[in-house]
């Protein structure tokens, strides 16, 4: 266990991050902010990742650790039921999964699953830096989504965090859909109470990342009717742990399991 300087008190830091702006485009907005991973963000979040690892500490999200772990249980509602499905086996493609961390998260209450793959895809920084110090029989890390699929047919794609995070989030959707993997769970994503797409810039949590970056904030009517355009059914909707938004509008988070529509 980490000692109190080291160690986050439980609930997520996000009560310091600021999103403001309501840009045109991903180039606008990200000439308005210092851009993702600072030089030292990625080798913090990997000695945080490591102690996890290690039994040093409990669980780690962004580079914090945290003394106890933040469960989802609608997460592993939807992982165990796929595994279910298919007596007892589960292969997660988790899209923008850093280190792991899901994995972490999610792992004690897997340990009956059998066999387990959990595949993660992200950046080159994280690629490398994971198949060194974190792969395993379970745990994995691919390039890009075309290696996993080459090699792997997963029950699961996962997206948590991540949609608020790239350039294009309805493309993203518009290329994964496609790709016939029979449940999505969309986590952690950022949705105004009005029904609207907003780009903005997020800051901080500082001192956790002293910089800014730019953050979609979502419509969720919007995002609903592309994945199930694409051929999913909506199971179930929860709300997640984090809260922010926008300084001058109100705003939630969010997820959803949806199950591939029978044909």
């Amino acid at each position: 266990m980490s000692s109190d300087s080291e160690t986050q008190e439980q609930g997520h830091p996000s009560h310091s991050i600021v999103c403001s702006g309501n840009y045109a485009n991903w180039s606008e907005a990200l000439a308005a902010s210092t851009g993702y991973y600072l030089p030292d963000f990625v080798d913090r979040t990997r000695e945080a990742a490591l102690k996890v690892k290690r039994g040093e500490a409990v669980y780690e999200r962004d580079s914090v650790l945290f003394e106890e772990i933040q469960h989802s249980f609608p997460l592993l509602a939807g992982l165990l039921r796929a595994a279910l499905e298919n007596n007892g086996a589960l292969t997660v493609f988790d899209f923008g999964g850093g280190f792991g961390t899901s994995y972490f998260q999610c792992r004690k209450f897997l340990e009956r699953v059998r066999p387990l793959r959990w595949l993660v895809v992200d950046q080159p920084s994280h690629v490398e830096y994971g198949r060194r110090d974190f792969q395993s029989d379970e745990l994995q890390f691919f390039g890009s989504p075309e290696e996993v699929l080459h090699e792997h047919r997963p029950h699961v794609l996962l997206l948590s965090g991540v949609l608020p995070c790239i350039p294009e989030p309805y493309g993203l959707l518009a290329y994964l859909l496609p790709q016939v993997v029979p449940y999505l769970i969309i986590d952690r994503t950022f949705f105004l109470r009005r029904s609207a797409d907003r780009l903005t810039v997020q800051h901080g949590p500082y001192p956790i990342y002293p910089g800014s970056y730019p953050a979609w904030f979502l419509s969720e009517p919007r995002l609903v009717a592309t994945v199930m355009a694409g051929g999913y059914e909506l199971l179930a909707a929860f709300d997640g742990f984090d809260s922010i938004g926008p300084e001058d509008e109100p705003a939630y988070t969010k997820g959803f399991i949806f199950h591939r529509a029978p044909r």
